[in-house]
């Protein structure tokens, strides 16, 4: 009888001991589920800060401070500032682009005869050195913005699409500000029509002239 009456209990214990060990297990398994998921999605938060297409605007590792154009009523006009080369190796920019000049140029100035100050398409492009930079101004190296679709104010912010030796591609936006300065001679081959650098509408490159509020 003492046999017969204790057998239901462990039967009973056995029992509550088997569902609680199911409780514990399926908990281990939402706790595991859990830690999955946000383990995923912290993965994908880490991958998506460290995508490529998120630093589109600085892939090429080139920048412009202060990029400005100087403000013009039609014409011509010049773009100036400062490329910052970011990367272990020197950046060429070989050509340039705006949808506010049907033809842009690379530039420099040189002193031609009887020291007239003469404009011509830069050979080669600009080379910013690794780590370094380069300057665009006035009397110096600049974009040559040609051919405009109509005035520029100041004020008025201009795109202007730099194009790189290897073939990668880097806009900038630079701003318009009003400027007097010299005139220069082009010597730009086909372009007769812009010889007479009075066109230029004073976009000046002449040192030491005050470029106004750079």
């Amino acid at each position: 009888m003492k046999r017969s009456t204790t057998t239901p209990a462990r039967t009973h214990l056995t029992r509550a001991g088997v569902a609680a060990a199911a409780v514990l297990l399926l908990a281990g398994c939402g706790s595991d589920g859990s830690s999955a998921s946000a383990s995923d999605d912290t993965s994908a938060d880490a991958a998506s800060s460290s995508s490529p297409a998120g630093d589109d605007a600085s892939a090429t590792g080139l920048s412009v401070t202060d990029p400005w154009v100087k403000a013009t009523d039609g014409g011509m006009t010049a773009a100036f500032g400062t490329f910052v080369n970011e990367t272990g190796a020197d950046i060429t920019v070989v050509g340039a682009s705006s949808d506010v000049a049907g033809v842009v140029e690379l530039h420099e100035v040189l002193t031609g005869d009887g020291g007239a100050m003469v404009m011509q398409p830069k050979e080669g492009g600009f080379t910013v050195p690794a780590g370094g930079t380069h300057e665009l101004t006035a009397g110096g190296d600049h974009i040559m913005l040609m051919e405009l679709t109509g005035p520029l104010e100041a004020g008025q912010d201009v795109a202007i699409e730099l194009e790189l030796a290897d073939g990668a591609t880097e806009t900038i936006t630079a701003v318009v500000k009003p400027y007097t300065g010299a005139d220069e001679e082009y010597a730009g081959g086909d372009h007769s029509q812009h010889s007479d650098h009075s066109d230029h509408d004073g976009a000046g490159h002449e040192h030491g002239d005050d470029t106004g509020d750079q």
